[in-house]
């Protein structure tokens, strides 16, 4: 539902509070709704989350959106935009006020050259990403989408954030009209 990765938090807060002269990474706020990258625009950096939420969603070209997850603490975006040197693969919006360590792709990129220690949490992110993708599709397969709705209420209860009905809807993957009438029945 809500992905972290405090091994990435803890490696960009050092790098930040370690930072020589030339490398640049700045600490940058969005505020809640503003766009944090645009789907098939090209990246001018990386960022990774430092606090708050954010959706990370395809529009389809029928104008739908799918949220594909929600993004917390120590994620990292724009790393495969980087890596594959293509345009942004989906949007990522903030949910919540949001505060990202930004770095530019010169920099990021000779991290990737120079740092095992990023090469490994790339790595590990990449896999995790793999493992989560395959656990939501077996997930949204064997379980229905009223207990999967259950679940993402209390995720917003617990994390103290209000998440439209517009954006379950999208993350579960029906109409609102749907939502509204499995919304209906849980009561």
């Amino acid at each position: 539902m809500l992905r972290t990765n405090q091994a990435f938090s803890s490696y960009f807060e050092e790098l930040y509070h370690n930072k020589k002269v030339g490398e640049e990474i700045i600490v940058k706020s969005f505020s809640q709704d503003e766009n944090i990258l645009i789907q098939d625009q090209s990246l001018s950096k990386v960022m990774l989350i430092k606090e708050g939420i954010a959706k990370c969603y395809f529009t389809e070209e029928n104008g739908k959106e799918y949220i594909v997850e929600f993004l917390g603490n120590g994620e990292i975006l724009g790393e495969v935009e980087l890596i594959k040197n293509i345009s942004c693969l989906c949007g990522v919006k903030a949910v919540s006020e949001v505060t990202v360590y930004e770095t530019n792709i010169v920099y990021f990129k000779s991290l990737i050259k120079n740092d095992l220690a990023l090469n490994h949490l790339l790595l590990d992110s990449f896999a995790e990403r793999i493992i989560n993708t395959s656990s939501r599709a077996s997930y949204q397969q064997l379980y229905t989408v009223e207990h999967t709705l259950t679940q993402l209420l209390n995720m917003q209860s617990k994390q103290g954030i209000q998440i439209s009905k517009e954006d379950m809807a999208a993350y579960l993957g029906i109409t609102v009209r749907t939502l509204n009438r499995i919304l209906k029945d849980l009561k």
